[in-house]
C-alpha cells in the first residue's frame, strides 16, 4: 500500500511549509485517529489513548531510539517500524500489538534482564521501576541465557551517584542534560556491552534532571539513597518556591523514624520528568520548613499589637498571593504602608512598559521562548537567575535551532554553548543599548516617536554602551530568518535608575516589531505581589518585618517575635512568570500561627482559612473567582500542566502614564571595583540558603584581573564599602568569572541590612584587605 513513510525529517522543507497544520487521519489497531501532519506514529497512538510500550522515550527530547520497544506494523510496509520516530501518514493502517511483536520485546526484555542485579529490595526506584514493570508485562520469568558481567565500579558525582550495574543505556539523562538542561555534562562512554555513562563533571550543574529521568535505579541522589522506599512516602503536589518560573513538583513525605513516628519530613523532591524539568533549587532545596514555636496566645497579640500600632510593613515576595491580600486588607482597614523594594521595581517597570503598549503585562511565556527562532536577552545573568528560562533558551537553539544574542556587562560560561553572539556592554549602560536595539530593530518608526529616534546620536551612544555599530548591525542579519522572536529582559533593569524609560523602550520594541517579551520576575511571587498590593516607596517610623528586618519580626525561618510557616507548608497559589496563577499545597504541618491567624485580630471580616481569600483575589487585575480546592494538579497527556488557571489578562485594569520618552541620560561612572549582586548556582533567597543538599559558597567571586585591581589576592577576608554601610566576605579566585566585575551573594543575609541588596544590581564599591 505505501512504498515507503516520511523521511525521519518529516520530509523536504517544502513539504512541511506546505502541509503544515494539516490533518492526518489513520487507523490504529482498529481505530481510527486523528494527527496532525509532522506528528510520529507514538504521538498520535498517545493522544488517543493507545498503548505502545516504550524504555527510552521521553516526551521532552528528541526520540533516542535506542530501546526498539516501540516497533509497531504498518500495512504495506515491509519489517517493523519504530513508532517514536516515523512520522505518520495519511490513510496509514498501524497494528501495535500481536504474537510477533510481543515476543520481539520480549526478547528485548530478555537482554535487558541478562545478569541485572537483583536488588529491589533496597533499590531506590523499586516500586517505580519500568524494568521490573516491563519485565512482568512480557512474562520474562526465566533467563535462557547469560554473558559474563564486567567489572563496573559505582561511581559518585557530587549530590549524584551513578551505578553502571544497573543502567540500562536508555541514554534519557543523556539527552536531558544535552536537550533540555543545556550542559552537555552526561555522555555514552562506547564499549558495546561495556557501555556506561560517564560525566565531564566540571560541566554538571547538578540539577539532578538525570535522576528524575532514569527508568531504573542507576541514577539516583546520594542523600536519598537507602534510606526510603518508593511506596512507603506520600506524595504532595506543590509548586517550587524559590524562582519566578514556578515549576511543578511533588514532595515525598513520610515519618522522621520509629523513634518519632508521628512527626513527617520531606525526603526528596520529584517532578512530572516525562514533560517538565526541575533545577538544583527545586529538587534539591526543600530543607527549609519552619518548627513552629506553638500556639502561644500571647505572642500572638504581641503580633496584632505591633501591626495595629506600627506605620509600615515590610515585605518581600517569597509569600503567597492569599498573603499578600492580606497584607493589602490590612493596608486597606488600617491604612499602614506596605514596601516591598523588589515587586515595586517590577511594579513599576510594568506600568511604564503597558504605558506603550496599552495590553496587561507582557506577551511572552517560557513556552514562547522554547519556540522562538531568535532571541535576544538583556539584564540578567540568567542561569543564576532563573535556571528554568535558560533551559527554555537551550531547548530553542536545540529544536528551533535559533540565534540566541546574550547582552550584559559579564560574560556567563554556562551560555557559552547556546549563544551564538556576545555583546558586551558597559555597566550602567542599559537604557542606550535599549534605545540603539529599538533603533535598529523598528524599521519604520511611528510619528510619535520619530523625533526621538531621529534626535539619537547613533555613532556617541554606541560609543559610551561601548557597543560597536557593526555589532548590533550583525543582530539585525541575524534576525532575518527568525519568524518567532522573542526579547527576554531581566532584573538589572528594574533597579535601573532610568527604568521608566527602558521599559518604554521595550514597550515600543513589542509594540512595532514582531518581537514578543518576555519580563523576568525576580522572587517567587513578585509578579502576584505587583498585581494584589499597592506598595508604597518610604519605610515610616515603626516598622514590621515580614521575614525582613523590623522593629518586630514575624518570620517563617525560626528567627522572628513569632513565626509563621513557610511556602512548604502552606496552601496557596503565586504568580508565574507565565502569568498562570499555579497552586501549592502543605507538605509538612506547622505549630504555630499564620499571617491569617494574626490578621483576624485586626481585621473587620474574619476568615477560618488562608485559602478562604483564594477566591477573593482581585478579579480586575486577572485573578478567577476559584475555591482553592477546585485547582488541579499534574500534566494531562498532552503534557500541558493542569495546574491552576493563566490571569484574564484581558480583565486586568492598567494605571495610566505618560508614554513620552526621556532624552538618554548620561551614563554614570563606574570607574574602581566593581561587584554585581548575583546568588551563587541554585541559590535564591534565605530558603535555599538552608538547604542541606544544596553546595553553598558565600564568598565574593571575581578573575584574577579584579583582584589586581582591587589589590587582594584569593581567600583574603576583605571589607566591603558602599554607602557608608561595611560588609565583610572572604574573596575567591574564580577562573570561570571573566573581566573585572565580582559577584556578590546576598541568600545568607538573614535579616540583616544590606543597601546591596536594594536597586541597580551593579555597584561601585571601596574594597580593602582585613589585616590579620
Amino acid at each position: 500500500m505505501y512504498e515507503m513513510l516520511l523521511p525521519r525529517d518529516g520530509g523536504s522543507m517544502s513539504e512541511r511549509v506546505q502541509h503544515r497544520g494539516k490533518l492526518i487521519t489513520i487507523t490504529i489497531d482498529g481505530k481510527e485517529c486523528q494527527g496532525i501532519y509532522g506528528q510520529t506514529i507514538l504521538q498520535i497512538a498517545r493522544a488517543n489513548d493507545i498503548y505502545i510500550p516504550t524504555m527510552c522515550y521521553l516526551t521532552k527530547v528528541s526520540p533516542i531510539a535506542a530501546c526498539r520497544m516501540c516497533v509497531v506494523d504498518v500495512e504495506g510496509v515491509d519489517g517493523t517500524v519504530l513508532s517514536c520516530q516515523e512520522k505518520a501518514v495519511d490513510k496509514a493502517v498501524v497494528t501495535t500489538n500481536n504474537q510477533e511483536l510481543f515476543k520481539h520485546r520480549q526478547n528485548i526484555m530478555k537482554m535487558y534482564d541478562v545478569n541485572h542485579p537483583l536488588q529491589c529490595g533496597v533499590c531506590d526506584k523499586s516500586g517505580e521501576c519500568d524494568l521490573q514493570n516491563k519485565t512482568l508485562e512480557f512474562g520474562v520469568d526465566s533467563q535462557e541465557f547469560a554473558v559474563k558481567e564486567p567489572a563496573r565500579k559505582k561511581k559518585s558525582w557530587g549530590i549524584l551517584g551513578y551505578d553502571p550495574s544497573l543502567c540500562i543505556m536508555c541514554e534519557k539523562c543523556v539527552h536531558t542534560c544535552n536537550e533540555v538542561i543545556g550542559s552537555a555534562a552526561l555522555y555514552v562512554k562506547p564499549g558495546g556491552y561495556k557501555s556506561i555513562i560517564d560525566i565531564k563533571y566540571s560541566r554538571c550543574e547538578q540539577c539532578g534532571d538525570c535522576i528524575s529521568v532514569c527508568p531504573v535505579g542507576a541514577l539516583v541522589s546520594n542523600e536519598y539513597k537507602y534510606s526510603s522506599n518508593a511506596w512507603e512516602s506520600k506524595k504532595v503536589p506543590a509548586t517550587c518556591a524559590h524562582c519566578s518560573s514556578g515549576c511543578g513538583l511533588y514532595y515525598e513525605v513520610k515519618h522522621a523514624g520509629v523513634s518519632n513516628p508521628f512527626e513527617n519530613k520531606i525526603t526528596r523532591v520529584t517532578n512530572d520528568a516525562e514533560f517538565d524539568a526541575l533545577c538544583g533549587a527545586g529538587r534539591f532545596g526543600f530543607h527549609f520548613e519552619n518548627k513552629g514555636d506553638g500556639k502561644d496566645p500571647a505572642k500572638l497579640q504581641l503580633a496584632v499589637e505591633a501591626i495595629s500600632s506600627s506605620d509600615t510593613i515590610v515585605f518581600n515576595s517569597f509569600i503567597t498571593n492569599e498573603e499578600a491580600y492580606i497584607l493589602q486588607k490590612l493596608k486597606e482597614q488600617t491604612g499602614i504602608k506596605l514596601v516591598n523594594y523588589d515587586a515595586k521595581k517590577f511594579q513599576d517597570f510594568i506600568k511604564s512598559y503597558e504605558s506603550v503598549t496599552q495590553k496587561p503585562l507582557y506577551d511572552g511565556t517560557n513556552e514562547t521562548i522554547q519556540q522562538s527562532d531568535a532571541i535576544i536577552m538583556i539584564g540578567t545573568r540568567i542561569s543564576r537567575d532563573n535556571p528554568v528560562v535558560k533551559y527554555a533558551c537551550n531547548i530553542a537553539t536545540k529544536k528551533q535551532r535559533a540565534d540566541f544574542i546574550y547582552m550584559h556587562p559579564i560574560d556567563d560560561i554556562a551560555l557559552q554553548n547556546k549563544y551564538n553572539q556576545f555583546v558586551k556592554y558597559e555597566v550602567g549602560s542599559e537604557e542606550g543599548v535599549m534605545a540603539l536595539l529599538a533603533s535598529y530593530l523598528i524599521k519604520d518608526i511611528p510619528d510619535e516617536f520619530k523625533e526621538y529616534f531621529d534626535d539619537l546620536d547613533i555613532g556617541n551612544l554606541s560609543g559610551e554602551c561601548s557597543v560597536g555599530e557593526e555589532e548590533f548591525e550583525l543582530i539585525v542579519q541575524k534576525l532575518k530568518r527568525g519568524k518567532n522572536k522573542t526579547l527576554v529582559l531581566g532584573e538589572d533593569l528594574f533597579g535601573h535608575s532610568q527604568a521608566s524609560n527602558i521599559a518604554k523602550l521595550a514597550g515600543i520594541i513589542n509594540k512595532y516589531t514582531d518581537f514578543k517579551v518576555v519580563i523576568i520576575p525576580s522572587q517567587t511571587n513578585s509578579l502576584g505581589v505587583s498585581l494584589i498590593c499597592e506598595l508604597d516607596d518610604e519605610v515610616g517610623s515603626k516598622v514590621v518585618g515580614y521575614n525582613e528586618k523590623g522593629d518586630f519580626i514575624i518570620s517563617s525561618s525560626g528567627v522572628g517575635d513569632i513565626e509563621v510557616p513557610a511556602l512548604n507548608q502552606q496552601e496557596g497559589t503565586f504568580v508565574s512568570l507565565d502569568k498562570k496563577v499555579v497552586n501549592t499545597n502543605v507538605a509538612l504541618p506547622f505549630d504555630g500561627y499564620c499571617l491569617n491567624d494574626i490578621a483576624n485580630g485586626i481585621l473587620e471580616n474574619k476568615v477560618a482559612l488562608t485559602i478562604e481569600y483564594t477566591k477573593q483575589l482581585p478579579q480586575n487585575k486577572g485573578f478567577l473567582s476559584v475555591e482553592f480546592d477546585s485547582l488541579k494538579n499534574g500534566f494531562d497527556k498532552y503534557g500541558k500542566d493542569q495546574r491552576g488557571y493563566p490571569l484574564a489578562c484581558e480583565k486586568i485594569e492598567m494605571i495610566k502614564s505618560s508614554t513620552k520618552l526621556e532624552q538618554i541620560s548620561s551614563i554614570d561612572s563606574f570607574n574602581g571595583t566593581i561587584i554585581y549582586r548575583c546568588e551563587p548556582l541554585h541559590q535564591f533567597n534565605k530558603n535555599t540558603g538552608r538547604s542541606l543538599l544544596l553546595q553553598t559558597t558565600k564568598e565574593l567571586r571575581g578573575s584574577s584581573a579584579f583582584a589586581t585591581a582591587a589589590k587582594i589576592k584569593d581567600k583574603d577576608e576583605v571589607t566591603i564599602s558602599y554607602n557608608n554601610q561595611i560588609t565583610k566576605k572572604v574573596f575567591k579566585i574564580d577562573k570561570n568569572i571573566k573581566g573585572t566585575v565580582a559577584l556578590y551573594p546576598t541568600f545568607d543575609n538573614d535579616f540583616h541590612d544590606d543597601l546591596i541588596e536594594q536597586g541597580y544590581r551593579f555597584k561601585k564599591v571601596e574594597i580593602q584587605k582585613v589585616e590579620a
